[in-house]
């Protein structure tokens, strides 16, 4: 039966490629694929340029600031690498909840919803909860909202309140449900629902390889280790450069690494000091399609993501399913949901966090033996390709949903 769906969101891809929030909108585009109306309500931004539809997903984007410096609700924007919350951020949160929640509940009634949708329990799913208390509640996890939850007391009794009203759960991996679970969330309502990958976007591609390591102007022999994502403490990627620190100038390899964040200058500076500079560059921000680029032009991808010290870890970050997808070697860690994708050697080789050494030794590895490399690449775009496809991942929103209609 097609549903009437609000997804309450703080992050959206802002335009088409954004890097921002990227697994949103293949999660709405596929529910709404298999014949549902799908409702999206999230905070405007100044880089929003998206159409009132786009194949089958209506946008209600609401304003919340009264002055630019406040736009810091969402889109990553509200903490500084990912540790802790930014003071403009805590301004803008009542002003964000208040319009989050008139617009869903505007959305609710004039669209008459089915069902409320919220993404990240901290803020989604309490705007979903409070703007249609008498729909059913379905709450997505991805990762910084369980943070949050677990580091600072009002958003855990936030979060427990939100657990308690919502009829199904879902996590992007089972250790993000193990967490939820200890901040209330009902066993019996919580479900795994892994993300997805675009395998059409993110493949080998020998043309586009050749022209991205034209354009670093690599040497033919040289290795190309590619990592990507927001500088943020949780990536690691300062264990990266300490790895590739390790490994002699004349071994040929070069780090590029595609994404920006609070880290930028401390990441160059330790590069620096290292005496790599000239063997690391920083992309900076990248669209999919860039990112796909990069991937495909890679010897190794490399993510080395870490719990970091404040006990923040992703989910599942995008980037390993899909480097899988590229068909390119996967470098990474067991850290957050990692582990419970990859395989080590198989479809990955899988090192301890924090670990320069294991990671030098990885990459070296993967540079010295070709056909190793091939037979990882091999085996990740077939795991990708078989098992995390976005209409998966719909199906098992869609699973969810009925559960929650049912109670």
């Amino acid at each position: 039966m097609p549903l009437v769906i609000v997804m309450v969101t703080s992050s959206y891809p802002r335009f088409p490629g954004d890097s921002v929030g990227t697994f949103m909108e293949p999660i709405a585009k596929s529910v709404a694929a298999r014949g549902h109306e799908v409702h999206v309500v999230a905070p405007w931004h100044p880089l929003v340029a998206r159409g009132p539809a786009e194949d089958g997903v209506r946008f209600h984007f609401f304003r919340y600031a009264p002055v630019p410096s406040l736009n810091v609700f969402g889109y990553a924007a509200g903490m500084r690498a990912d540790v802790r919350i930014r003071g403009a951020a805590y301004a803008a949160a009542p002003l964000a909840l208040l319009a989050g929640w008139r617009a869903a509940r505007k959305v609710a009634r004039a669209h008459r919803a089915t069902l409320m949708h919220g993404h990240w329990v901290i803020p989604g799913g309490a705007i979903a909860a409070a703007a249609a208390p008498s729909l059913p509640l379905v709450v997505s996890l991805h990762g910084s909202d369980v943070y949050v939850a677990e580091t600072l007391a009002p958003a855990r009794a936030a979060a427990r309140a939100v657990f308690r009203r919502a009829r199904a759960v879902t996590a992007c991996s089972h250790d993000l449900a193990r967490r939820a679970l200890a901040l209330g969330a009902a066993s019996a309502a919580t479900a795994i629902v892994p993300y997805g990958v675009d395998v059409t976007r993110f493949h080998p591609d020998a043309a586009v390889r050749a022209a991205r390591r034209r354009e670093l102007q690599l040497a033919g022999d040289a290795t190309l280790v590619v990592s990507a994502g927001r500088l943020v403490r949780k990536k690691g990627f300062e264990y990266l450069i300490d790895a590739l620190a390790t490994l002699p100038g004349e071994a040929g390899v070069v780090l590029a690494l595609a994404g920006d964040g609070d880290l930028k200058g401390e990441l160059a500076s330790r590069a620096a000091a290292a005496g790599v500079a000239g063997r690391v560059r920083f992309l900076g921000d990248q669209t999919q399609d860039a990112v796909a680029g990069w991937f495909a032009a890679a010897d190794a991808i490399v993510v080395p993501s870490v719990k970091d010290d404040s006990g923040n870890v992703d989910g599942l970050p995008n980037v390993v399913l899909e480097a899988l997808a590229s068909g390119t070697a996967l470098v990474t860690t067991a850290a957050g949901g990692i582990g419970a994708v990859v395989e080590e050697g198989r479809t990955a080789l899988v090192v301890p966090e924090r670990d320069p050494g294991a990671l030098a030794r990885a990459i070296d590895a993967l540079r010295r033996d070709p056909e190793a490399r091939r037979r990882l690449g091999d085996a990740g775009r077939r795991l990708a390709a078989g098992r995390f496809g976005w209409g998966e991942t719909a199906r098992l929103l869609e699973a969810a949903y009925e559960r929650a209609l049912a109670k």
